[in-house]
């Protein structure tokens, strides 16, 4: 496993709401373990929940005896809510929440778990979107009522309709993916693909640069395009042809 990871605070924004985590090693009983959030919430209060999300969830992560990686990611997700539901209740900062977008690697499967519209996509020949994002706008073309890219598309795409800590539950969506030699994945938060097309992710991912250089390059590309919100980025190699030879 190799990874590296990068954020930056964009062009626009007086806080960086994202917050990122990476380990190529084990966390608690997982083998690896990436962490993407994107937060929101008036008074700084996106900037603490993703924060809080990232670092609740790892540490439940360490704690944790649950030794299958789909439960072990759903579970932190509930726990993560409930904390921070909890703490923000009565207090300035009461309705912040945050996306989140997980994943772990487990021989040669990669589960990914989410909530909200930061992503996860994979590199696999070319390039697939795993998660679905709980959007406004999403829901309005999964109806067909909604073309992607167009006037009303581009007004409401910050809308989110799921997100940790908002409310007293979650349901937090869960993949399954067979990874093959030569797999990589990205998690990335809005304000890389808000303002940078699949098209051209893709066009970095499939460079001959190494992984600090791609994430670089897509921050650099973000921050050309307007760097209208923080930048987030996690890339993994899970060196898949190394696990099948061992």
């Amino acid at each position: 496993m190799k990874s590296f990871k990068a954020t930056d605070i964009g062009r626009r924004r007086q806080f960086n709401e994202d917050y990122i985590f990476s380990s190529d090693t084990g966390v608690g009983r997982l083998g690896n373990l990436y962490l993407l959030a994107d937060g929101m919430g008036g008074h700084a209060g996106g900037q603490i929940a993703s924060k809080y999300a990232v670092e609740d969830f790892v540490g439940y992560i360490v704690g944790s005896d649950e030794p299958n990686p789909v439960a072990a990611l759903n579970n932190a997700v509930n726990f993560v809510n409930s904390q921070i539901k909890n703490s923000s209740a009565h207090t300035i900062y009461e309705g912040m929440g945050t996306t989140l977008v997980g994943a772990v690697v487990s021989g040669t499967t990669l589960n990914v778990v989410n909530v909200g519209d930061s992503r996860l996509y994979l590199m696999s020949g070319s390039l697939r979107q795993i998660t679905k994002d709980h959007s406004w706008v999403q829901e309005m073309m999964d109806l067909g009522r909604l073309e992607k890219d167009s006037e009303i598309y581009q007004e409401n795409k910050n809308v989110i309709t799921r997100a940790i800590g908002v409310y007293d539950s979650v349901s937090a969506d869960l993949f399954e993916v067979e990874l093959k030699p030569g797999d990589t994945f990205l998690l990335c938060s809005d304000g890389l693909t808000n303002l940078v097309s699949d098209a051209d992710i893709e066009k970095v991912l499939t460079s001959p640069l190494s992984l600090e250089e791609k994430c670089m390059l897509l921050i650099d590309i973000g921050l050309e395009a307007g760097g209208m919100d923080n930048i987030s980025v996690i890339l993994v190699d899970p060196e898949i042809s190394e696990v099948r030879a061992c």
